[in-house]
């Protein structure tokens, strides 16, 4: 018994040395200049495969005079096919945002019909969302060397959002008596966006 726990501590430790354990602090360079937070840690597991986890913030209340106030976190697993952090990378993610949103089709000034076909005395540009979404998706990508420490990160995620909200009408209270999409409780989207991307600068520490 004690030879099978030697042996077995001995293969752990040797897995264990073998490890990619790497750990990158990153942010999107992107997004920084327009005041919207992109920050992440990505930590090797094997030669191949590194595991990430970030976080995306917009905290504007509006944005190019459009609700634009959001937060989404994300974990997801790359494969790089030469070595970890080195060139070209697929990956699967899964996230879960909130939001209190101007979408982007409700940017015009056109009159709202309900699904039933009832025309709503508001414009599309009057209206907002605020709820909740879940997202699955694939992503693809190319990480380079810039320095010692330092890698810059070009990636591209799409995949189906899932997104739960309540409608309402600039400057009416937030009542279900005054939402615009006459839902009882939640009303529902679902689609397939790019729902991350970007240019992401990472520090190893």
């Amino acid at each position: 018994m004690k030879k099978v726990l030697s042996i077995t501590l001995f293969c752990l430790s040797i897995f264990s040395f073998s490890q990619k354990k790497e750990t990158y602090i990153k942010a999107n360079a992107l997004f920084l200049p327009v005041g919207m937070i992109n920050v992440g840690v990505e930590h090797g597991f094997t030669e191949h495969i590194t595991g990430q986890a970030d976080i995306f913030v917009s905290p504007w209340k509006s944005f190019g005079g459009h609700r634009a106030e959001f937060g989404i976190g994300t974990v997801e697993g790359r494969y790089y096919f030469d070595q970890a952090f080195k060139h070209f990378y697929v990956g699967a993610s899964i996230g879960f945002g909130v939001f209190n949103v101007q979408k982007w089709n409700y940017w015009k000034n056109d009159l709202y019909v309900t699904k039933e076909g009832e025309v709503l005395p508001y414009r599309k540009n009057q209206l907002y969302q605020k709820g909740f979404s879940y997202m699955i998706g694939a992503t693809a990508g190319y990480q380079f060397q810039l320095g010692e420490r330092w890698n810059m990160d070009i990636f591209l995620g799409i995949g189906n959002q899932q997104g739960f909200y309540k409608g309402y009408v600039e400057g009416l209270p937030e009542t279900q008596e005054n939402r615009y999409d006459r839902v009882e409780n939640w009303d529902k989207s679902g689609e397939i966006i790019p729902f991350k991307g970007g240019v992401m600068i990472s520090y190893k520490l």
